[in-house]
């Protein structure tokens, strides 16, 4: 059965509308999750088991006889935040909205599915990985606790993030890092709060609090390697204090960003030193705690290599890059890439959408098919049916195959050139315009 693109991207676009109105925080995805897993059933999959991890949902699909088994994965958490922009499908939570895409991703992976379930054209096993809470970093974790890789086996995972400021239908990804890891920390300071026309009666901590917030700024400038790639960022400093009294008791939250656990561990050690400094300056009581919540994302370059092969067939090389740097957000697929290879990608959201977490942010619609198209391209390549060639010969593509490109804070570079992997036409047909009309 050949599925009609037009119809396809129409009801896509239906299904992501429906999850962006009904956005859940992570853990709370009830409503999503049955959703999808209805979805998974309604198109005929081999297994649809629900409740991994809390609320997350696996399904299976088997065609052939292959004894391979890859994964796609798609998160389904949505962000405490006020939805701003006026649009029909707005969200009907309050303080609760889709600002990352994630009803985008999920409804991208939901169109995979049924187009492999109607179409087939892979031989072996895919496992459709549906995560909750992503946002905190507990979701990938939770699955994994859950017995994932003991009872969905797979061999190899992909992933994929929309990006605002990039092009629809552009395709960005690059080998080994490619996002950071994120440690969070709060530092609570104490003094002897008192009026705000006497502060030489108490021990006030709003001073101490602003330097401290200054002093942090010199962990990445002066105490680390300015080769290596860091970020510390306070977020919020939240006193007792009022108009006319001072505070004697305030809290510094934020985090930090790296790419090596020893840069991680260095800022934990100067953060540490820094507020224990800067207390003993103002003579009050300080104490830090620091956590890890997300590892850095390392794509598999082989991986990567086909992941990128297979976006050249579907957007052309021209909508196709190798990003020169990795970008300082972070992603618990990481957690995925410990157990298993894979290799996550981003797909352009439009070059003027809004930024990630922005309260007028909305996935775009026009990105669906891309994302549908590129995971049932990467299973067709990957667990190609007995009359096609797993692995064709090697053809060298040149760097000039690979625009220069600029989107957020990444910068995307022609400076490398890539392998890939030759294919036997007749088995593999998944060129598409840009506009993502033409059928799979």
């Amino acid at each position: 059965m050949t599925i009609d693109k037009d119809a396809l991207h129409a009801e896509m676009t239906a299904w992501r509308r429906d999850l962006h109105a009904h956005p859940e925080f992570g853990f709370e995805e009830r409503r999503t999750s049955a959703f999808v897993a209805a979805k998974l059933r309604e198109f005929g999959f081999d297994e649809v088991t629900e409740g991994i991890g809390g609320t997350g949902v696996v399904g299976t699909l088997k065609r052939g006889n292959g004894n391979r088994a890859i994964a796609l994965r798609a998160d389904m958490d949505a962000l405490r935040i006020n939805e701003q922009a006026e649009l029909s499908h707005r969200s009907q939570n309050p303080g609760i909205m889709h600002a990352c895409g994630h009803d985008g991703h999920t409804a991208m992976l939901l169109g995979a599915a049924k187009v492999l379930a109607g179409e087939g054209g892979f031989d072996g096993t895919v496992r459709f990985i549906f995560q909750p809470a992503e946002e905190w970093g507990k979701g990938a974790l939770a699955m994994i606790a859950d017995g994932l890789f003991e009872r969905f086996p797979f061999d190899e995972i992909y992933g994929i993030h929309n990006m605002p400021g990039i092009d629809i239908g552009r395709f960005h990804t690059r080998p080994e890092a490619i996002m950071s890891a994120e440690d969070n920390f709060e530092i609570t300071l104490t003094g002897v709060g008192g009026h705000a026309a006497r502060p030489h009666w108490g021990n006030e901590v709003l001073v101490a609090a602003c330097a401290l917030v200054t002093n942090l700024q010199t962990i990445v400038s002066r105490r680390l390697d300015p080769a290596d790639i860091a970020v510390v960022s306070v977020t919020e400093l939240i006193t007792d204090g009022t108009r006319n009294a001072l505070p004697g008791f305030a809290r510094v939250l934020g985090d930090a960003r790296s790419f090596r656990s020893e840069i991680s561990e260095t800022i934990e050690k100067q953060m540490r030193v820094i507020a224990e400094g800067t207390a003993m300056t103002h003579n009050i009581k300080a104490d830090v705690v620091y956590t890890r919540e997300f590892i850095p994302l390392m794509n598999d370059p082989s991986l990567t290599e086909e992941a990128l092969s297979v976006a050249r067939d579907l957007y052309d090389a021209s909508n196709v890059a190798i990003a020169s740097k990795p970008m300082t957000g972070s992603e618990d697929f990481a957690q995925f890439l410990t157990r298993v290879p894979g290799c996550f990608v981003f797909l352009g959201n439009g070059e003027h959408s809004p930024p990630l977490h922005n309260p007028t942010y909305d996935f775009n619609d026009a990105g669906l098919l891309h994302g549908a198209n590129f995971h049932a391209g990467i299973v067709r390549r990957r667990l190609q049916t007995s009359g096609c060639a797993r692995r064709g010969k090697s053809t060298k593509v040149e760097a000039s195959s690979v625009p220069r490109l600029q989107a957020q804070d990444e910068e995307f570079s022609a400076s490398r050139s890539v392998t890939a992997v030759g294919r036997n036409a007749s088995c593999i047909r998944l060129q598409i315009a840009p506009d993502a009309k033409t059928p799979i």
